[in-house]
């Protein structure tokens, strides 16, 4: 066990129970006595807490590298894909291709081809619990949901789905367990290139086919890429949306005021994805000093690890009036939950298409629910917090 948080600013740990629990009276203080902490755990990072640094850092590609983007320090051997994890895990000009050829099967088009699938799947696992009375909103539903679709866009079976969630899991939120992060890397870099090779010269329609007929200045993309960005498109859009759509879920079952006006009005929807996203933002990145640069007053060195604390940008009273209060109808609302700079996430229309149809389904379904008697909500956290069990009775 590790051991106790002795002061915030000179030893955090985003993997502490607490913090993961309500860190948000740590960036509280944090902002008014040491905005960008340090600690010496995983190999030491940094971590900014206000809007302005995490968003000057994030766009600052010449001092601060996308190479490493993991929250803990990862082995170069072992636990690394050959290409990385290209176009977030990438500085210029790989990432520049790289992202070029996924940005098409998350445009606004493509989306609208699989938001009738989503509709089916939301209400398909709604029929599996509405008559019980009780379900749980995470693991019963918002787990459920993003890496079906994934599992759509990459062309493999709805039955993978379970295996694909543990993988995730794995890698992410257990991301300070070496052994059953690189256990879970080396299942799914097996599987993918079993798949691609499966795959290669044929005329299929998703993902990987695709990558594997697409060409870059006249050459065929190396296996070594398309694994890395086939990866990337399990991991980053799995558990970074059904985080965001459990932590949606558990705030509309623990505010009746916000889930009533809601259901009386469902076009304003739209305007409070935008608020959980803000508030409930799910994501912390990492990037790499890449020469040394004093920044804010904090020396920091080449190799040095920056934790690009999203969330707690998002909660800065210097970017948002009342930013601990969640305000569904929020006006204006420029949060940085799906990053910023040119490594803004890619996929991040079909994130909210899937908030959007998520959250409107359940509330067409269950439209008054709250948080069982006695029930324990837990949350994971690391680099992608939400909520893993949330017990709801309607």
């Amino acid at each position: 066990m590790a051991e106790a948080v002795s002061d915030w600013a000179t030893d955090y740990d985003i993997f502490d129970p607490s913090y993961v629990a309500d860190p948000y009276a740590v960036w509280d203080d944090l902002r008014g006595t040491c905005p960008v902490a340090h600690t010496d755990r995983y190999g030491g990072s940094w971590l900014p807490t206000r809007m302005a640094d995490v968003t000057e850092i994030a766009r600052d590609i010449a001092h601060f590298s996308s190479r490493e983007i993991t929250v803990v320090p990862t082995d170069a051997d072992t636990d690394v894909l050959p290409a990385g994890s290209p176009p977030i895990q990438a500085d210029p000009p790989v990432h520049t291709w790289t992202r070029r050829l996924l940005l098409p099967w998350f445009s606004h088009a493509r989306i609208a081809t699989y938001e009738p699938y989503t509709r089916d799947l939301c209400n398909t696992l709604i029929d599996g619990f509405v008559d019980q009375g009780s379900a749980d909103a995470a693991a019963d539903y918002a787990q459920q949901i993003p890496v079906r679709v994934i599992g759509r866009i990459l062309g493999v079976p709805d039955d993978m789905s379970d295996t694909f969630t543990g993988w995730v899991r794995s890698i992410l939120e257990f991301a300070n367990v070496e052994a059953r992060r690189v256990a879970a890397r080396d299942e799914a870099v097996t599987y993918f290139w079993g798949e691609m090779e499966a795959r290669r010269g044929g005329r299929g329609d998703d993902l990987i086919s695709t990558l594997l007929r697409s060409e870059v200045d006249g050459e065929p993309v190396s296996d070594e890429f398309i694994l890395g960005m086939v990866g990337l498109t399990l991991v980053a859009g799995a558990d970074t949306t059904w985080s965001a759509l459990g932590s949606s879920l558990w705030h509309l079952a623990t505010h009746d005021e916000d889930r009533a006006r809601l259901v009386a009005d469902p076009s304003l929807l739209p305007v409070a994805v935008e608020e959980f996203l803000r508030a409930y933002s799910p994501v912390t990145m990492a990037r790499i000093v890449a020469d040394d640069v004093e920044y804010a007053g904090c020396p920091m060195h080449a190799g040095d690890r920056v934790l690009m604390n999203f969330p707690a940008a998002n909660r800065d009273p210097e970017a948002f009036p009342d930013p601990d209060r969640v305000i569904i109808d929020r006006a204006v609302n420029r949060h940085v939950a799906f990053g910023a700079g040119i490594h803004r996430c890619a996929g991040s229309n079909l994130a909210r298409m899937e908030l959007l149809v998520g959250i409107g389904e359940w509330l067409r379904r269950i439209p008054d629910f709250g948080i069982a008697d006695g029930a324990t909500v837990t949350w994971a956290g690391g680099q992608v917090r939400g909520p893993r069990s949330c017990p709801v009775v309607f």
